[in-house]
């Protein structure tokens, strides 16, 4: 199954490429969050390939916007985005991806996060580690959050969030530096690899984070909620990090 969800999400990176800097209709879900004809060809080629292969799964997507059940075959259920970043991909911004992942009675199993733009691709099956490009990957060794890199996103309902401000202010004083790239399942594959050393955020769907959760785990990292309980897939918002530096952010975001 891993291979047939990397080759997937491949092609349906080569939709989006091939639709890069050519889109000609841009929709909007809602204020700012915004759904482009390169989000629903990528959607619909994950989606008719899954139905061919394994027909009695069911499917979480973006675009469909909730659960399109199939039919279910002893609790398996794809979780994709197609298009991660679609406000970057809109803009001509070349940070995107597409990110799938298949769920086995409640646990993630497999995961994938493709990055067309770079030819980077992510993966991880549960207890067999991650790769990059088929290599394996590991998170960072970075100790301390003041000698950290570390990555977040602002989520859409920003002027609802409280304490968004505030974690972010005290994040930017604690560590080395705090990046913004505007797609989170980018940001998560990036903690699995090591470039960032953890990344926190609130506002999040299933479909974000996924495969990220297990690129990270089976890179050696941790993902937790912001006070260090188990991560609820669902329920976010999430922490994940090198789990070196989980407690130092744990105690900012508590």
């Amino acid at each position: 199954m891993l291979n047939f969800a990397i080759e997937t999400a491949k092609d349906a990176g080569r939709v989006l490429m091939e639709k890069f800097g050519r889109i000609e209709a841009v929709t909007k879900k809602g204020d700012i969050n915004l759904v482009t004809e390169a989000d629903l060809a990528s959607e619909a080629l994950i989606i008719d390939r899954i139905k061919s292969h394994f027909p009695r799964h069911s499917i979480l997507a973006e675009e469909a916007g909730n659960a399109v059940i199939i039919g279910d075959e002893g609790g398996h259920k794809w979780i994709i985005d197609p298009l991660d970043g679609t406000t970057n991909f809109a803009h001509g911004y070349p940070c995107f991806c597409v990110t799938i992942a298949l769920e086995h009675k409640g646990e993630i199993v497999l995961g994938v996060t493709y990055d067309p733009a770079r030819d980077e691709l992510f993966a991880a099956e549960r207890g067999r580690g991650a790769t990059l490009n088929g290599k394996p990957m590991r998170v960072s060794a970075t100790d301390a959050l003041g000698d950290a890199l570390i990555v977040t996103g602002f989520p859409y309902d920003i002027k609802r969030r409280d304490d968004f401000a505030r974690h972010l202010t005290q994040m930017l004083l604690s560590c080395r530096g705090v990046r913004r790239d505007g797609s989170a399942a980018i940001d998560m594959a990036y903690v699995a690899c090591g470039r960032f050393d953890g990344f926190w955020e609130e506002g999040l769907n299933p479909w974000d984070m996924a495969a990220g959760i297990l690129l990270i785990e089976e890179a050696g990292g941790r993902v937790s909620n912001y006070d260090g309980s188990e991560f609820d897939l669902y329920h976010p918002p999430v922490l994940a990090s090198n789990g070196l530096i989980h407690a130092e952010m744990s105690s900012i975001l508590r």
